[in-house]
């Protein structure tokens, strides 16, 4: 069971990095004359290790090891606790990863929701839209 599961976890990672198909066998359909060995795991390849996805490319284990490696610092939380100063700098955030630098957060408050809303402005301070998150899940919803 435990080299099922292995095998299992190996063919999803080389799933994300290869182009190739994987094939499982068990061991009733071993070659005549061999020993069972148990499950064991193929690879056809499709792909060039040239191209870097093939089996031998330098981009496939490696880029799905950087993005589990990325994506397990950010552990989720229950509550995120969020403040008023929180709100501001996400909503900013948002923005500058859009590439809007014009438009201004205004009008950031908490509310009696256990929410906090604030407005999206243009540089004179006329409202664009105005948005309420949840200080606890951290959501985003569109009030105006």
């Amino acid at each position: 069971m435990r080299k099922m599961i292995l095998a299992a976890i190996l063919a999803s990672a080389l799933g994300v990095g290869t182009a190739g198909t994987v094939h499982f066998a068990l061991a009733d359909d071993n070659d005549a004359g061999s020993a069972p060995t148990g499950p064991r795991m193929e690879l056809e390849e499709h792909g060039s290790a040239k191209d870097g996805w093939g089996r031998g490319g330098p981009m496939g284990m490696h880029r799905f090891f950087h993005m589990m490696r990325t994506f397990s610092l950010f552990a989720p939380v229950q509550d995120r606790a969020l403040t008023t100063a929180d709100v501001q700098k996400i909503a900013e955030a948002l923005l500058l990863w859009h590439g809007n630098h014009t438009w201004k957060v205004a009008e950031v408050k908490e509310e009696s929701n256990h929410t906090i809303s604030f407005a999206y402005t243009t540089a004179e301070g006329g409202v664009i839209a105005r948005f309420e998150v949840d200080r606890k899940t951290g959501e985003f919803h569109r009030i105006g």
